[in-house]
């Protein structure tokens, strides 16, 4: 007979053993695909390609046949203690680091995203990750660099192997605010050292523009001047190792960041892109920036996160005028 073929849909069992690992890899890429056709951005991509291959290393490393609500609960588990494997996280000896909540919180809701394509497509009847409870994510406290902690920071970036490409990394970070992978997507060809700005390719494939001071130029000419690119090149490079003149990668970004900041002594404050993220925003509202700017810089649709740094600043605002009251400092004098 001829025509099109139906699809058979898999009735998921309570234990969840329906699924074929050879089957659930075979839809995960049509999944990746799909999210291609979409148009989805490339670090959108990434990261789902990224959670395919390590849903699929997990569940073959443990031994499973099929994938379903326990499986899954195991793989989000896993998420939250890989560190304590003694092979390190997916088979990894470097990562032996706890990873955050909101980190799980991402991998769960991919995975619902992904499990929810199979339904729509008649795959299966019913997403095994709707049985499963969101982990619990509390937000992150904002935990801006102190002006001596940035100081710390550079001074170790100015005595580093790679004493351009540091420096220059780390002023723009603090200059601009952008997210990790939108430094490390950062192409020649999107940087104007003349005007001092730069376009920003960020979240869903929107453009932005982001600028920068003199200081933030001078070390970026003096780092392309040392290490120079091509038009369509990453300015950020990897300059060591089997991955040398590529682009920085999420990873090894976060790895420098990490290694200045123990070279720097810093314990009390997480060392990471993000970091700086926040502190540009914490240090553009203190000198009288306003919100619907900070709002485009930061590349946010919406106020939601920028409020969270009004409020930051706001308290630090209260916390110098206590200390420093014009009228309770001139009357001590007198007293």
């Amino acid at each position: 007979m001829e025509g099109k073929m139906k699809k058979t849909p898999l009735l998921l069992t309570n234990s969840g053993e329906a699924i074929p690992i050879a089957s659930l890899e075979k839809w995960a890429y049509g999944w990746l695909i799909d999210c291609e056709i979409a148009q989805r951005s490339s670090s959108t991509i990434a990261n789902c390609r990224l959670l395919i291959e390590k849903l699929l290393w997990f569940l073959r490393d443990r031994g499973y046949k099929t994938c379903g609500v326990s499986e899954i609960k195991d793989f989000l588990a896993y998420i939250s203690n890989g560190h304590e494997d003694k092979r390190g996280r997916w088979g990894n000896n470097c990562l032996r680091t706890k990873v955050r909540p909101s980190t799980v919180a991402t991998h769960y809701t991919n995975l619902r995203t992904m499990f929810r394509y199979f339904v729509a497509e008649g795959l299966i009847k019913e997403s095994p990750v709707e049985r499963i409870k969101p982990p619990i994510s509390r937000r992150d406290q904002i935990m801006p660099f102190s002006e001596d902690q940035v100081w710390a920071i550079l001074n170790a970036a100015r005595r580093s192997e790679y004493r351009r490409r540091d420096e220059a990394i780390v002023l723009f970070l603090l200059d601009t605010g952008v997210r990790n992978t939108e430094l490390c997507n950062l192409r020649l060809s999107q940087l104007d050292l003349h005007s001092r700005r730069c376009t920003i390719l960020g979240k869903g494939n929107k453009r932005r523009l982001v600028y920068f001071g003199k200081r933030t130029a001078k070390a970026l000419w003096q780092y392309l001047q040392e290490y120079p690119c091509e038009e369509n090149e990453c300015v950020f490079r990897s300059i060591r190792g089997t991955s040398a003149g590529e682009g920085l990668t999420k990873d090894g970004l976060c790895q420098l960041i990490r290694r200045l900041g123990k070279a720097a002594n810093l314990s009390s404050v997480r060392c990471s892109p993000h970091t700086f993220r926040h502190t540009f925003a914490i240090q553009f509202l203190r000198s009288g920036g306003n919100v619907f700017t900070l709002k485009e810089l930061l590349g946010h649709t919406s106020l939601t996160i920028v409020n969270r740094y009004v409020a930051l600043a706001e308290a630090d605002i209260e916390h110098q005028h206590r200390q420093y009251s014009p009228v309770d400092r001139l009357i001590n004098r007198r007293e």
